[in-house]
C-alpha cells in the first residue's frame, strides 16, 4: 500500500547544479508531481475529531454560500454542538478499525499506490505521486510543500471528480492554488479537467455494472445513477454539475445498449432548506418499489471512491426507503475505486494532461 508519509519514495538522488560551486546546496532532481485530491474525511469519529472536520467543511464559502454573518452563529452554536454525535454514527458505522481510518482514506491510498506503480513503469523517477484531502488530512498545502521539496518543479492536480462543481472542484483547486502561493519558488501548474464523459471512464462503469448484473440471478428492473446532489439554484447560477451527470447517465445507458426505462439519474445528500436537484434519490426509490420495481440497483458514478455517502446513506439510508416501500432486491454497486479500468482510465487522464512535461 502507498505510504502518505513518505511521499519522495520516487526521488532521485539531490546533486549540485551543473558549473555551481562546490558550496552550492545540493538540489533533487527535477520532476513532475502527480497530486490526486479528494474531498476528505475525519481523523477519528469522536465528538472533537467530528466536530473540526465539519467545522472545516461546512465553513467553505463554495458549500454554504450564504452569508457568514447569518450563517456562522448557526454552524457554531446550533449545528455544531449536534451534528458531530450523528455524523461520528454514521462513520463508525462503516469505519475501516483494522487501519483506524475511513474507507474513503483506505481507497484513496489504494488508488495512489496503484497509479503510482503505472506511471512509475512508463516514466521512473520523472514522477512523483501522492494524495491529498480538500478537508482534514493530509492537507494540500502540506502535499504541495513536500512535491517542491522533494524537487517537484511542475505538478499536475487532478481533482477526483469525474464531474465538475463549484463545491468539488472549484474548492479543492482553490486549496490548490492558495498552497501555491505560499511557495517562494512555485512549480509550474496544470489543473485536470472533469472525465465525466471520457469513454475509458464510461467503459469502467459499464463493466462494474456488468459484473453485478452477472451475479444476480434475477436481474434488476432498473439502474439508479445516483449522484452527489447540490442546490438547484447552482444550476441557473452557471454550474454544469447537473448537464455533466445528465450526460454520464446518457453515455452509459448507450454503452450498456438499453431502453430509458431501464435508468434513471437522481440526486441525494441534500442539505439545509433550499430546493435541490431533483429527483431526490431518497423518494425516487421509494416511488420505483410503489410503482411495482420490486428489484432495482443503485450505483454512485459521481463518487471516485466509496465513502460515507455511498456505504452509509445509499446503502443504509436509502436502502431502507426502498424496502419500506415494498421494494424486495436491492442491489448497491460499489464505486470504482481502484478497480484495475478505473486506475487505467485515471492513469489514460494523467498521461494525456502530461504531453509537453513529459512524453
Amino acid at each position: 500500500m502507498f505510504d502518505a508519509k513518505s511521499p519522495t519514495r520516487a526521488d532521485a538522488v539531490a546533486s549540485c547544479p551543473v558549473h555551481a560551486p562546490s558550496d552550492h546546496p545540493k538540489i533533487p532532481a527535477a520532476k513532475v508531481g502527480i497530486l490526486l485530491a479528494n474531498l476528505g474525511t475525519p481523523d477519528a469519529t469522536d465528538y472533537w475529531s467530528m466536530r473540526r472536520y465539519l467545522n472545516e467543511f461546512l465553513s467553505d464559502r463554495r458549500v454554504i454560500d450564504y452569508s457568514p454573518w447569518l450563517w456562522q452563529p448557526l454552524l457554531q452554536l446550533v449545528i455544531l454542538s449536534k451534528r458531530p454525535f450523528s455524523s461520528g454514527a454514521a462513520y463508525r458505522s462503516i469505519w475501516n478499525t483494522e487501519a483506524n481510518e475511513s474507507p474513503l482514506m483506505t481507497i484513496t491510498k489504494e488508488q495512489t499506490s496503484a497509479i503510482h506503480d503505472q506511471l512509475h513503469e512508463t516514466y521512473g523517477d520523472s514522477v512523483m505521486v501522492d494524495f491529498c484531502m480538500r478537508y482534514g488530512n493530509p492537507s494540500t498545502k502540506s502535499k504541495v510543500q513536500a512535491m517542491v521539496e522533494a524537487g517537484c518543479t511542475r505538478i499536475l492536480f487532478f481533482p477526483l471528480y469525474p464531474h465538475y462543481a463549484g463545491a468539488t472542484s472549484a474548492t479543492a483547486c482553490d486549496q490548490f492554488f492558495r498552497a501555491l502561493m505560499e511557495e517562494k519558488w512555485q512549480p509550474a501548474a496544470r489543473v485536470v479537467q472533469p472525465y465525466f464523459d471520457d469513454p475509458a471512464y464510461i467503459e469502467a462503469l459499464a463493466q462494474s455494472i456488468e459484473r453485478a448484473y452477472a451475479a444476480k440471478e434475477d436481474k434488476p428492473d432498473v439502474l439508479v445513477c445516483s449522484y452527489h446532489g447540490v442546490p438547484e439554484r447552482y444550476l441557473r447560477e452557471g454550474d454544469p454539475y447537473h448537464c455533466q451527470c445528465q450526460k454520464t447517465t446518457r453515455l452509459l445507458k448507450e454503452r450498456l445498449g438499453w431502453d430509458d426505462t431501464r435508468i434513471t439519474t437522481t440526486f441525494q445528500s441534500r442539505f439545509g432548506p433550499e430546493e435541490w436537484l431533483k429527483p431526490y434519490t431518497v423518494d425516487e426509490v421509494a416511488r420505483l418499489a410503489e410503482a411495482g420495481k420490486k428489484k432495482i440497483a443503485v450505483c454512485a458514478p459521481a463518487f471516485s471512491a466509496d465513502c460515507i455517502e455511498t456505504l452509509e446513506e445509499i446503502n443504509e439510508e436509502i436502502r431502507e426507503s426502498f424496502e419500506e416501500a415494498g421494494g424486495e432486491d436491492f442491489t448497491y454497486i460499489p464505486c470504482l475505486n481502484a478497480d484495475e479500468a478505473h486506475i487505467d482510465a485515471l492513469c489514460g487522464t494523467i498521461r494525456a494532461n502530461l504531453k509537453g512535461w513529459l512524453d
